[in-house]
């Protein structure tokens, strides 16, 4: 038996998020880099609470596609490797509608910071938009039969996927209520929440002096200064692939609050605005020589 969704923002009935003819529940988290659903944990909750399989989305404002992924990460992350991840990428309030890297870039960085590809939420005619995510994301299409389709029953109609194989979702009713119907199981969506098996959701770390973060590098808590004595690269994420924040030049100063020795590097982390982290290589792992000096926080 198919596996179907509803999927929910902020104006959504109660009982659209636990509606009995569907299994799972794709909740809106944010938009943009200002907007978060004033009831997503609510709906989350209630979701889970009614024994569903979960699903978080992210709708693309069309503003740095970095800043978003983080944006909508900092909302998560005690739902890691729980939900399955979503970028909704539309038209309606989208400055980049038409921009063929954004949703790239996007998905790179929430998959360099959690481990995990989201889906990627389209309609069928913008399907080309994001094709160049098909050998890592899933895909959910969206195609109705008509825009009066209050039904569970799915219309007999041709989606196009290409150059996907097939959809991981298909949206098939959007007017009342968002319907979609699944081609995984309910393994095959857990896995997608949770690829590597590894990521433990429900666990923060405010109060942890070390924990292990999703990727499976170990974080210890520490508060300190960092001044530079060289130019380097203030990331989104602690790998050397991960997108630049920005360049720093020599003498630049970074308050942390952990680090980690990982991927060849010792990393700070620096906390941001908007529950947002920037980290930054501040050592060679393998030699141990320091890029600055380090100085305790007045």
């Amino acid at each position: 038996m198919p596996l179907y969704f509803t999927d929910v923002f902020s104006g959504s009935a109660d009982w659209i998020v636990t509606d009995p003819h569907a299994q799972g529940t794709i909740v809106k988290v944010s938009q943009g880099t200002g907007y978060l659903n004033p009831k997503y944990e609510y709906q989350y909750s209630l979701a889970k609470n009614s024994g569903r399989l979960l699903g978080l989305y992210h709708y693309a404002g069309g503003n740095n596609p970095v800043a978003e992924a983080n944006y909508f990460l900092s909302h998560i992350q005690d739902k890691l490797g729980e939900a399955v991840l979503a970028v909704d990428w539309e038209q309606y309030q989208n400055a980049a509608w038409g921009d063929t890297s954004w949703v790239r870039r996007f998905v790179d960085t929430v998959h360099q910071q959690t481990g995990v590809w989201p889906l990627i939420y389209v309609q069928e005619s913008a399907i080309w938009q994001v094709a160049n995510c098909v050998n890592d994301c899933g895909l959910w299409v969206a195609k109705y039969a008509s825009m009066n389709w209050h039904s569970w029953q799915v219309p007999t109609i041709t989606v196009n996927t290409s150059p996907w194989q097939a959809y991981t979702l298909w949206q098939f009713a959007g007017d009342d209520e968002d319907r979609s119907i699944a081609t995984v199981d309910r393994q095959g969506w857990k896995q997608l929440a949770n690829p590597t098996g590894k990521i433990s959701a429900g666990v923060t770390n405010d109060n942890l002096l070390t924990w292990t973060d999703s990727l499976g590098d170990v974080w210890h808590r520490e508060k300190g200064r960092f001044i530079t004595d060289r130019v380097l690269d203030l990331r989104w994420g602690a790998l050397p692939t991960s997108a630049v924040i920005a360049t720093l030049p020599l003498g630049s100063v970074i308050d942390y609050d952990a680090w980690s020795r990982h991927n060849g590097y010792v990393w700070l982390r620096q906390p941001r605005a908007n529950g947002e982290y920037g980290y930054l290589p501040c050592r060679n792992a393998e030699t141990n020589e320091p890029f600055g000096k380090f100085e305790p926080l007045a």
